[in-house]
């Protein structure tokens, strides 16, 4: 039986996920498993773009003839000759002897080593800037020498701005009936994956991974193919930020990896400790690994996420512990650099592994080793406290630091000039509905149309969203009574039901709620992307619906303080503090806590005024 999906009228996916596999190229680990995919295009002329793995080969003939149906296959482009995207293509060559051979020279000589027809008389040869036109698409090629074979090019449809990217931007794990990335998680699910992709297969040729994203970067591009993994269709230009910080060796974070070789549990020990200590100083999103029980593959992944990497190793037969020898001779043939490293080593008797590592890890370009080296016999002892301190001391110093902030040159009031509106922010999770009020509603894009908002994580209503991915949005007009703001401004939906005995709401496509008085639009978005920021969460969505309820003006921040919102009591104003100017909440006391959250309506301390 067929499986074809379809990626636009005229482009169709045919390719083959494999789950079996344990090792990609007798290697890797792929527990999610890995797809090898392959394209048609028709036009007046009918176009493959790859083939697939032999072993998947009854399959992914199955879908081609079914999706060609009675047409001929006019061309086969080669991208890539590595064999999971090239092995069967001797098949089709006899399967459809009039289909010609898209390639470039170096291409032409890896056939011939690989297969015994006569290509001499099937190809047709190409080089960077030339044009084959099939009807109304137009394809042109670019040679990508070394990303990561010698004979890889990229096809780019000059129609449709479609880049068939053969190994770039390609992902480990199979589609599971999921072909675009926007269709999934892809951040939370598949970045890890899709990241160990890319370090391990190709992230050894970064200068040659820069100069493909150069080119790219001249094109226009609306979707991107690649030859494993997800179809690219929106927020192209994420993924294209990773793959510049990997292939120019930027680390994604300021974060440490502290990776150890361990026999009788002593180094392990003082790698443990050394985390403890680092967390008590601050640092985030540290990373610990047994560099006996993790595949390499998952610690050259992590490796180029992380600017800081410890290497904890015992003596072993008066060198480095074999599978940390193994990983660092792994570390440097990906020519790792732009890296802050440390050492712990161990040995009962002659502790050299340290000695041996700077030796190898140190001479990567723009390395920067710390001295603080810790070593240790056997174990660690009370009286090396101040050693491992002053190892993670070094450490932390040396993780760059944000630049503080002088308060000075701030004035608060300057923030009152920018133009706000009034929000009531609803989402819904089976049967809980939950809504509050925001300020922070902003189209982003037009096409696609997306919008932002930003929600402070204190808010049940955060919560709702992180969880299902959906919101609504109902723009309120000055026409809205400040008993609708109370209403879902100064409860918590987390013990209240906000729209119990609430008339004025409606459903919308996507089931949540929406206000349909006071009020003259509403929008509802589907999540794809959230920014960490802290105290807040900024959500960004493509708008999948919207409706105009009335015509009245709608309500800004401005007007809410002078025309809707109570005046504070004499009673409060009588007192000394600060009053947030969203409630009138009063907060008693001479200074207003930095993290201070208003425990009626929720805001921060940019909410609240002092009182004078």
């Amino acid at each position: 039986m067929y499986n074809v999906k379809k990626i636009q009228d005229d482009l169709f996916w045919v390719g083959v996920n494999e789950r079996r596999l344990a090792l990609f190229e007798n290697v890797y680990p792929v527990p999610k498993g890995v797809s090898y995919n392959s394209y048609v295009l028709f036009d007046e002329k009918t176009v493959l773009f790859d083939t697939v793995e032999r072993s998947e080969a009854a399959q992914f003939i199955e879908n081609l003839r079914h999706v060609l149906g009675n047409k001929k296959l006019d061309y086969v482009v080669v991208n890539h000759m590595e064999p999971d995207h090239c092995a069967t293509l001797e098949e089709i060559v006899r399967l459809y002897p009039e289909v010609k051979v898209v390639c470039n020279i170096k291409t032409i000589n890896m056939i011939k080593q690989f297969f015994s027809f006569d290509i001499d008389t099937k190809k047709h040869l190409v080089k960077t800037g030339d044009v084959l036109e099939v009807g109304r698409h137009k394809l042109t090629f670019v040679e990508a020498p070394m990303v990561h074979w010698p004979e890889v090019m990229v096809t780019y449809d000059l129609t449709d701005k479609i880049l068939f990217s053969a190994d770039a931007f390609g992902t480990f794990g199979a589609v599971d009936g999921n072909l675009f990335a926007d269709e999934v998680d892809f951040d939370l699910d598949y970045m890890d994956e899709a990241r160990r992709y890319y370090t391990n297969i190709v992230g050894k040729y970064g200068p040659q991974v820069q100069n493909l994203l150069t080119k790219a970067s001249e094109l226009e591009i609306k979707m991107v193919c690649p030859l494993h993994g997800f179809v690219w269709r929106k927020n192209i230009n994420h993924f294209v930020d990773k793959y510049v910080k990997w292939a120019t060796y930027t680390p994604e974070e300021n974060s440490v990896l502290i990776i150890y070789g361990s026999v009788y549990g002593g180094t392990r020990t003082a790698a443990e400790i050394l985390a403890t200590k680092l967390s008590e100083k601050g640092v985030k999103n540290i990373r610990m690994f047994d560099v006996s029980v993790t595949h390499f593959s998952y610690l050259i992944a992590e490796a180029f996420r992380c600017s800081h990497i410890v290497f904890a190793s015992t003596t072993y037969n008066a060198g480095i512990f074999v599978n940390m020898e193994n990983f660092i001779n792994a570390y440097a043939a990906h020519s790792i650099k732009n890296r802050t490293v440390a050492f712990i080593e161990n040995g009962t008797w002659m502790p050299t592994s340290a000695k041996l590592m700077k030796e190898t890890v140190g001479s990567l370009p723009n390395t920067t080793v710390i001295e603080n080296t810790l070593t240790i016999k056997s174990a660690l002892k009370e009286n090396q406290t101040e050693t491992i301190e002053a190892l993670a001391e070094a450490i932390y110093n040396s993780l760059p630091k944000p630049k503080p902030i002088d308060e000075s040159k701030t004035d608060n009031t300057a923030f009152y000039n920018i133009v706000y509106g009034i929000f009531v922010l609803s989402a819904k999770d089976g049967n809980k509905d939950n809504a509050c009020i925001i300020n922070t509603l902003q189209q982003v894009t037009d096409s696609p149309k997306r919008v932002s908002v930003t929600v402070n994580k204190a808010n049940y209503t955060h919560d709702l969203i992180m969880k299902t991915k959906e919101f609504n949005v109902s723009i309120l007009t000055k026409e809205t009574d400040f008993s609708l703001i109370k209403r879902f401004g100064f409860a918590c939906g987390k013990d209240t039901d906000k729209f119990s005995g609430f008339e004025n709401a409606k459903r919308s496509e996507n089931g949540i709620y929406y206000i349909d008085e006071t009020t003259n639009a509403f929008i509802s978005g589907k999540v794809i992307s959230t920014v960490d920021l802290g105290t807040h969460t900024l959500f960004i969505a493509d708008v999948t619906e919207t409706k105009v309820l009335g015509t009245a003006e709608a309500l800004t921040y401005s007007y809410y303080l002078n025309n809707i919102k109570p005046k504070p009591s004499v009673a409060a104003a009588k007192k000394k503090g600060y009053v947030c100017k969203i409630c009138g909440f009063v907060y008693e006391g001479d200074t207003l806590p930095d993290d201070y959250i208003c425990p009626i309506c929720k805001h921060g301390v940019e909410a609240f005024e002092k009182i004078e």
